[in-house]
């Protein structure tokens, strides 16, 4: 929706504010603020609808609510006394003097993420999906169009991925058929992967299959298959939908890196440059994140405005900065800021640049902002499951256990195999150390600890759980394991990482570290 007030102008699409045609820049939270009170166009917005809306329900004091009232003044052209713009009703909450225009742009430009198959990108730029109607089996009537309407949420779901071209229904949806020829599907919409699924009921069981396949071979990529009763349709929808787009986030990019291994450099494009250097950041290691680095670097000298590719370097210059990589921190966390700043300006849509713009603030201790750029992106894209998982960590520094453990199940029920899986257990378990359950803390640490990849920091959560819990054989294997990765290991790497807000805890951290010989 465009919301239009004065000479203001707020696209909560493009998430864009601008004033007399000027952009104004401001941080996530805030513009969310000025959001709800356009959307009330004059009602009266409290201060707990704030709350619920741009903290989640989180508990925020006045002065912090306050703070961002200031700042959208500020962006407005409005301050404190003169009150000509946003009112305060003093122990009410907030209201929106001027009048609010309405409108919801429905040209295709909204909408870039769905391409006409006339407008069909090159098979060797950007990845592209054509999703086909499903088959229906055993299904007629009023039931046969749920075939459609299933393969049509999944399209809506893959159109919200900025990585990913998606061909709109008006084409795709023109094949249909018990044996479609993929092959000719793909030449004809000019796509590298295709979508197709059954949906067979069986007595009161509803059950959906879905295969991605590369069309160009006919290679089977990924599959699944889910079952409900017919009675919890919605919930079936609603599961292959998520299966779908986070299955993508992950199999897409490594199967184009794959495509692109072996080939000479030169010839790669910005694309191919980009997959490869996720391959490399996704193996967590000095060498690997260097090689990552040349690899985005190479693809943004081919596309300077290429905002996943400056995504792609913010983030491994925030794991030369969280990992102690490079001996200059303070220079790669600059670095991870700016590449983060430059992927949203290009493309204030894509979640991946929210994410590393929300990552970014982690290591200035700037909390209250990381989590706004987390939730700006998986609000722009509900099953992004590294979202949910950066989130959690934030609450859990700033002892949020409870909605960390929610938003951590939540990306793990989205990506049981996502690269960051040991973060992810890792982060379940400090959420058990905040409510002194050291058995449970011990037993996700353990996972997380034994995952591809897990990093020094990870072995070290391990140790402490362990510690915590009374396993002291255990812990002292983690100690040896951290210390082989890290050999100069210290308490100030650990709180550098997790600069956890209550000192208590902090205390009893650091006093189990130096049980084990680290301080």
């Amino acid at each position: 929706m465009i919301y239009s007030c004065g000479d203001l102008r707020l696209d909560d699409q493009l998430f864009e504010l601008t004033r007399s045609g000027q952009p104004v820049s401001v941080e996530p939270q805030v513009f969310l603020v000025l959001r709800e009170l356009l959307r009330a166009q004059g009602r009266l917005v409290s201060k707990d609808d704030l709350v619920e809306t741009v903290w989640h329900g989180r508990a925020i004091t006045d002065a912090c609510i306050a703070s961002r009232m200031r700042a959208a003044r500020n962006a407005v052209g409005d301050d404190g006394k003169s009150q000509t713009i946003i009112r305060t009703i003093h122990g009410r909450g907030f209201r929106l003097l001027p009048p609010v225009r309405v409108s919801d742009d429905t040209t295709p430009a909204a909408h870039p993420r769905i391409t006409q198959a006339a407008e069909a990108p090159d098979p060797e730029g950007q990845p592209s999906i054509a999703v086909l109607p499903f088959r229906a089996v055993e299904l007629d009537g009023a039931n046969a169009i749920l075939a459609e309407a299933v393969a049509h949420e999944i399209l809506r779901a893959l159109a919200r991925m900025r990585w990913l071209t998606v061909i709109s229904r008006g084409s795709s949806f023109r094949f249909s058929g018990t044996s479609p020829d993929l092959g000719m599907i793909g030449r004809t919409l000019a796509v590298r992967y295709i979508l197709v699924g059954t949906l067979e009921l069986s007595g009161r069981i509803l059950s959906v299959s879905v295969e991605l396949v590369e069309a160009a071979t006919g290679k089977l990529i990924w599959t699944d298959r889910l079952a409900r009763p017919i009675d919890l349709l919605a919930e079936l929808q609603y599961a292959i939908v998520t299966s779908v787009a986070t299955a993508l986030e992950v199999t897409v990019p490594l199967h184009e890196a794959q495509l692109a291994e072996g080939k000479d450099l030169s010839q790669l494009d910005a694309w191919a440059n980009y997959h490869l250097g996720l391959r490399q950041m996704f193996l967590f290691s000095p060498e690997g994140n260097q090689r990552a680095a040349k690899f985005f670097e190479r693809s943004i000298r081919q596309d300077p405005k290429f905002a996943r590719a400056h995504a792609g370097l913010s983030f491994t210059s925030f794991q030369e900065a969280f990992l102690r990589y490079g001996l200059d921190r303070g220079e790669a966390v600059n670095r991870a800021r700016a590449q983060a700043e430059r992927s949203v300006e290009l493309d204030p849509m894509d979640p991946f640049a929210a994410l590393t713009l929300g990552r970014s603030y982690w290591l200035t201790d700037e909390l209250d902002l990381a989590a706004g750029w987390l939730a700006r992106a998986t609000d722009l894209n509900p099953n992004y499951a590294q979202g949910f998982y950066s989130r959690a960590l934030t609450d859990v520094i700033m002892l949020e256990a409870d909605i960390a453990a929610d938003e951590v199940n939540k990306a793990l029920r989205l990506s049981p195999l996502d690269p960051l899986l040991y973060g992810m257990f890792g982060t379940r378990a400090m959420s058990y150390l905040l409510r002194a359950e050291y058995a449970e803390a011990a037993d996700w640490a353990d996972r997380a600890a034994s995952a591809p990849h897990a990093h020094f920091l990870i072995g070290m959560i391990a140790m402490v759980a362990n510690g915590l819990a009374e396993r002291n054989e255990r812990a002292q294997e983690w100690l040896r394991h951290t210390r082989s990765l890290r050999p100069d290991v210290n308490a100030e790497l650990f709180f550098a990482a997790f600069p956890f807000r209550d000192q208590g805890k902090k205390d009893l951290l650091r006093r189990e570290l130096a049980r084990f010989g680290i301080r």
